[in-house]
């Protein structure tokens, strides 16, 4: 079996592993319609649209 021969310092070692463990920010896209930020491929949160269609019907809008 294998052994390292000499002690691999913890500088060396968190070298190596810092960029694998890195996370990526996620795409986000504008909303044709009503230019709010979503998750790309994903029916808008605000006005609820996908690609140019209507999937969720818009909130009543509340009286004040």
């Amino acid at each position: 079996m294998a052994v390292p021969k000499k002690k691999v310092s913890k500088a060396r070692r968190d070298k190596r592993r810092s960029s694998t463990w890195k996370l990526d920010a996620p795409t986000l896209s504008k909303c044709p319609k009503c230019g709010e930020y979503n998750l790309a491929y994903r029916v808008c949160s605000n006005c609820g649209t996908y690609k140019g269609e209507q999937i969720i019907a818009e909130k009543a809008e509340k009286k004040a």
